[in-house]
């Protein structure tokens, strides 16, 4: 959590290597690994996935092939078979089925056209469909309804295992009502500020940054 500006959402890109940034010293250790060693794609089949604001559309691609194509890709990475168009098909439908997804999305280009709850239900079933091992959420509930951003927490909420994380960046505690956080940070001005549970949520609903100064 964090005013706007603070630096969230850059922490985020850098994490996965987006091209706009340039890091100039430091590591990121991930799994044993520097990350600033790896490739975007390579950290992608590392573990790393990363959900965006405004996720971009992709003309021309269909979720069907985009989504079968990224998940041969993390199956080649861990040595395992690829899957076909039809074993892909059977895998794919209960994803759907947990975001309330129709399948015609699958006939779709990725997020042509799709409104802003229908893009944010889209990254969200890249991230079941691909799996991840640490999953980067920016903003996920931003332009979500409440029937929408229930559907995706309890999607979300279904990955969660013992052996993967998910890093959620938000503005608001409603998200946090349905993904209960382990625990809560607060960034300002590119730094870690103040860490804490839930109680952090509640504070900066009813005063704002300055209660969380003031703590």
């Amino acid at each position: 959590m964090g005013k706007n500006g603070s630096g969230k959402s850059t922490f985020s890109k850098v994490l996965v290597g987006h091209p706009d940034y340039e890091v100039t010293g430091g590591s990121m250790v991930f799994k044993g690994e520097n990350l600033l060693d790896m490739e975007p794609e390579e950290r992608s089949l590392a573990g790393l996935f990363m959900s965006f604001q405004t996720p971009v559309e992709i003309p021309g691609v269909s979720n069907a092939d985009f989504l079968n194509m990224a998940y041969n890709a993390r199956r080649r990475k861990l040595n395992q078979p690829e899957l076909g168009p039809l074993e892909f098909y059977a895998y794919v439908c209960p994803k759907l089925n947990d975001l309330k997804m129709s399948v015609d999305f699958l006939n779709r280009n990725v997020n042509e056209g799709f409104s802003g709850g229908e893009r944010k239900r889209n990254e969200i079933l890249q991230l079941a469909v691909i799996g991840a091992d640490l999953a980067i959420l920016d903003e996920i509930d931003s332009g979500l309804d409440i029937d929408a951003l229930q559907d995706v927490a309890r999607a979300v909420n279904g990955l969660l295992t013992a052996k993967n994380s998910v890093l959620m960046i938000t503005h608001y505690q409603r998200l946090l009502e349905f993904i209960k956080p382990t625990y809560i940070h607060v960034m300002e001005n590119g730094k870690i500020v103040k860490t804490g549970d839930i109680s952090i949520a509640k504070a900066l609903e009813k005063g704002g940054y300055k209660a969380i100064a003031e703590r």
